[in-house]
């Protein structure tokens, strides 16, 4: 079996001193497929941001969360949509909004059309496949556009920081939207924000739905697995107690589950000037496993296999499919 894994290479620091400004700074969107049985990995598609569509000071061009339907590929860059056919990468969508701003995750909805979460204006966006807005929910309730202004291209501002809620993925329970927030360590139904799943292990990215369980990646190394009933988080694993070494793993995002075990990804840890995102990170480590995918069986609490993709210019890791 193939596995896509998507994420960012790097811009190195060009001189003496500039690492820890400069280590978010993306240069380019890579592709990988990862063969499944041997390990494998080898760079299948990337893309770099046309300067039109992104700020114009050193930006983050990398790609983030998507979706694998059938032969089509959903991705998201910082500000752009673009759908491609599977296997070819034929370029058939491009969707780019003034108000799109470190967009993390695209999802299609059976009606057609997408929904996107922009994590810079703190919202959630459905679109049509043209562009047209459908709906936008401030992701915490209230006016969308309490904190901003429309008639800003936000594609252009270097950056909204701080969130107030850091939304990361959407998914869906039934025809109910749900999307993860990064801050509020949860995940809540747009539509009935009393429905809510608290996750509370750590700062949380993606929810992926698997029969009647949504996994939930934490930061640091925990799977959260709720049930789809209750909203009651029934089983957290420790991944970081996997194993026979106290490594440290990196930042946790990205996972595909199905009967052959969790896939998870794992990007090296990056210098930040928000602290308490890696509060998390603990002594005792011997060393930086580096960016890496790894599968798990969480029955047995066993370590599979683990594959590195520094090599192919993966800096980040953030969507992982199985073809």
């Amino acid at each position: 079996m193939t596995l896509l894994v998507t994420g960012g290479q790097q811009r190195r620091p060009r001189a003496l001193g500039e690492g820890a400004g400069h280590w978010y700074k993306y240069v380019r969107g890579h592709v990988l497929a990862v063969d499944e049985s041997a390990g494998r990995a080898s760079t299948v598609h990337s893309y770099e941001s046309p300067p039109a569509f992104v700020a114009d000071e050193e930006p983050a061009v990398l790609f983030k969360q998507g979706t694998l339907v059938g032969d089509t590929l959903y991705l998201s860059t910082q500000t752009e949509i673009l759908v491609y056919t599977y296997p070819g990468f034929e370029l058939v969508r491009h969707i780019s909004l003034p108000s799109f701003h470190d967009i993390h995750h695209v999802r299609p909805r059976e009606s057609g059309t997408l929904l996107v979460v922009n994590t810079g204006l703190d919202q959630l966006v459905e679109i049509t496949m043209e562009g047209d807005v459908i709906n936008r929910w401030h992701v915490l309730g209230g006016d969308p556009w309490s904190r901003f202004s429309r008639e800003v291209d936000y594609r252009k501002v270097a950056s909204t920081k701080p969130y107030e809620s850091h939304p990361n993925h959407v998914f869906e329970l039934g025809d109910e939207i749900w999307v993860t927030r990064f801050k509020q360590m949860d995940a809540v139904s747009i539509k009935d924000p009393s429905r809510r799943i608290d996750i509370g292990v750590e700062r949380v990215h993606d929810g992926f739905v698997y029969g009647d369980r949504v996994y939930f990646t934490a930061v640091n190394g925990s799977i959260a697995i709720a049930d789809t009933e209750s909203l009651e988080v029934v089983e957290v694993v420790d991944l970081t107690e996997i194993g026979d070494e106290r490594a440290q793993l990196g930042w946790c995002r990205g996972i595909h589950v199905d009967e052959d075990g969790v896939w998870v990804g794992f990007s090296r840890l990056r210098p930040t000037a928000i602290r308490e995102n890696v509060a998390w990170v603990k002594g005792g480590f011997r060393k930086s496993v580096g960016t890496h995918i790894a599968r798990y069986d969480l029955e047995s609490r066993t370590l599979l296999q683990r594959v590195p993709v520094e090599d192919h210019g993966l800096n980040a890791v953030f969507s992982i499919f199985k073809v």
